[in-house]
């Protein structure tokens, strides 16, 4: 069982594990990044009382929210001239922009409705009343399901492996191919699980010190 276990020890594939772990970091930063960007995007134009706006960002964020995500990365793959590791992000960035638009739009409708008249009664402008005054408290109650979402992406991006992107889980099943053993395929995917734990914890954390953050500033 040692001698098992040293063989998945030995450098080059620990190695080649952190390669995957840092394909799966990029996945998940780029689409964190950018579908928080379209995904506020979109929550703002559905909140909006402008039916062009609102209707578009009501048929996206429906669309994408009732498409299976493994469908959306193949779907990508083979339509677009890209890069599997870029098409899958691209999907993934989509797919989670549609849910980040639906928390954003929760988000401010949860703000009161007197923010809006004291605004005016100070004569700002319906953009600058949503950036400067409402936009920032919805921000404050979106911050634990934004989270949640986010830690979401990072144990979704396993998805892209069906599309032959070497991330995390993929590196994993292909060292499995060479070692197959009862107690290596544990120990693989024991150590697998583990990564994306800290990861997600990592999320979690940071997500309850800028919650926390925020509530101190708001007071």
């Amino acid at each position: 069982m040692i001698e098992e276990l040293a063989v998945l020890a030995q450098w080059h594939n620990v190695r080649f594990m952190a390669e995957g772990l840092w394909i799966t970091l990029r996945i998940s930063v780029l689409t964190i990044v950018f579908s928080f960007i379209l995904g506020t995007l979109l929550g703002v134009m559905r909140y909006t009382n402008h039916w062009l706006l609102a209707r578009v960002a009501a048929v996206y964020i429906e669309g994408f929210r009732a498409s299976p995500l493994i469908l959306l990365i193949l779907l990508f793959r083979f339509t677009m001239p890209l890069k599997p590791v870029n098409s899958g992000t691209l999907a993934m960035t989509l797919f989670t922009a549609a849910i980040v638009g639906e928390i954003v739009r929760g988000g401010l409708n949860s703000v009161d409705k007197g923010q809006w008249e004291a605004a005016r009664s100070q004569g700002f402008t319906w953009w600058q009343t949503m950036r400067y005054i409402v936009l920032p408290q919805a921000l404050r109650k979106m911050i634990p399901p934004l989270t949640g979402q986010f830690i979401t992406v990072v144990k979704d991006t396993s998805y892209v492996w069906v599309t032959g992107v070497q991330e995390l889980t993929g590196k994993g099943v292909i060292i499995l191919g060479k070692h197959g053993s009862t107690i290596q395929f544990f120990a693989i995917f024991g150590m697998i699980g583990l990564i994306y734990y800290v990861l997600c914890l990592a999320i979690n954390r940071i997500g309850l010190w800028q919650e926390n953050r925020m509530s101190w500033l708001t007071h």
